[in-house]
């Protein structure tokens, strides 16, 4: 796997499977800052929930909040070190469908992720919550 800018290094792992679309680790070089994002939840502007019942529909606006969480902070998803995706699901085909979201989102920034079923989340009719760290000039 190759460094996708000149802070971050995404590294593979010839001793692990090549199957899957991210990276298993990731190194920072150089003096960045570190930017901890709170959880980017699917609401709109108004706070309400988006796309009630709809994993990928809430991925994507989950997505846009992270990245202008990120733009906020003077990052980009390029930027992102790591990533959790939260799915309030017990069905892999729940998560997968959060997960081609995100992954699409990210492009070939394929950063370290953790991908998990939760039980529930904190807003009314919430199933996904994706949270990042990135590093930034």
């Amino acid at each position: 796997m190759r460094a996708v800018n000149h802070r971050i290094e995404l590294i593979g792992n010839d001793r692990l499977t090549d199957t899957v679309d991210y990276a298993y680790a990731a190194a920072v070089h150089a003096p960045p800052r570190t930017i901890f994002t709170a959880g980017a939840c699917p609401l709109d502007a108004a706070g309400a929930t988006v796309g009630v019942g709809d994993y990928a529909a809430q991925a994507d606006q989950a997505m846009g909040n992270l990245i202008a969480a990120l733009q906020g902070a003077g990052a980009q998803l390029t930027d992102v070190v790591k990533t959790t995706v939260y799915v309030a699901s017990s069905e892999q085909a729940d998560l997968v469908a959060a997960w081609e979201v995100v992954r699409a989102r990210f492009g070939e920034h394929g950063a370290p992720s953790t991908l998990l079923g939760v039980t529930v989340l904190g807003y009314d009719d919430q199933l996904v919550e994706i949270e990042a760290v990135a590093v930034a000039p």
